[in-house]
C-alpha cells in the first residue's frame, strides 16, 4: 500500500479561506444588484402588456355588443326584465357598472334583457365569459359608469375601468403614468 506524505495530507484537508468566500459573495451580490432590476421592470412590462390585452378585450366585447343591439352600448339600458327560463335575470338598472357587467357576462335579448343561461329569449352573447377582468395594475375589477358622453380623462388612481355608455369608451381608471410616462387611462 502506499502511504501519504504530510505534504498531501495537508493538500487533502485544505479548504477555502474566508477571503476566498468573501470575494464569492461579492461576486453573487454583484450579480444580483445587475440582474434583479432587470427582472422587476420585466414585471412592470408584463403588467402594462396584460393591461393592453385586457383593454382590446373589453373594447371588441363593447363593439359586438354594440353591433348586435341596434347600436346600444352595454349598460346604456337596463339588463332587468327577462323571463328568463334557464339562470337568473340580470338585476342591473340603467347606466349603473351592475347593467354593464350583466350585459357583457351574461345572455341577452336585442333589447339588453339579461339571463344567466341560454334562453330562447336571450340568444345573444355572453360577450365575457370569466367576468369583467381586474386591470393588472390595481388589481381592481370596479367599473365607474359616465353618461356624458365625453372622452373620459380620469381624475384619481383609483383602479379598475372608466367607461361610458353614451360612446362606449372604456379606459383604465387610473390617471398616474406608466414606466414610459404614458398615462394609464390612454392605453
Amino acid at each position: 500500500m502506499h502511504t501519504m506524505t504530510r505534504k498531501s495530507m495537508k493538500l487533502i484537508q485544505r479548504g477555502f479561506t474566508l477571503i476566498e468566500l468573501l470575494i464569492v459573495v461579492i461576486i453573487l451580490a454583484i450579480l444580483a444588484a445587475i440582474l434583479i432590476p432587470q427582472f422587476s421592470s420585466s414585471t412592470v412590462e408584463a403588467q402594462e402588456a396584460a393591461l393592453d390585452a385586457n383593454l382590446n378585450g373589453l373594447r371588441s366585447a363593447i363593439e359586438l355588443y354594440q353591433v348586435q343591439h341596434g347600436g346600444r352600448y352595454p349598460g346604456s339600458v337596463a339588463a332587468t326584465g327577462a323571463t328568463c327560463t334557464v339562470g337568473t335575470a340580470g338585476t342591473g338598472a340603467i347606466n349603473t357598472a351592475q347593467a354593464v357587467i350583466d350585459q357583457l357576462t351574461k345572455y341577452s335579448s336585442a333589447t339588453g334583457t339579461t339571463c344567466g343561461g341560454a334562453d330562447p329569449t336571450t340568444p345573444l352573447g355572453p360577450y365575457i365569459r370569466k367576468g369583467i377582468p381586474a386591470d393588472p395594475i390595481t388589481n381592481s375589477a370596479a367599473i365607474a359608469v359616465a353618461t356624458a358622453g365625453i372622452p373620459l380623462a380620469p381624475a384619481a388612481a383609483t383602479g379598475g375601468w372608466a367607461y361610458d355608455v353614451v360612446t362606449g369608451q372604456i379606459v383604465m381608471n387610473h390617471n398616474g403614468a406608466d414606466s414610459r410616462g404614458v398615462v394609464y387611462s390612454a392605453h
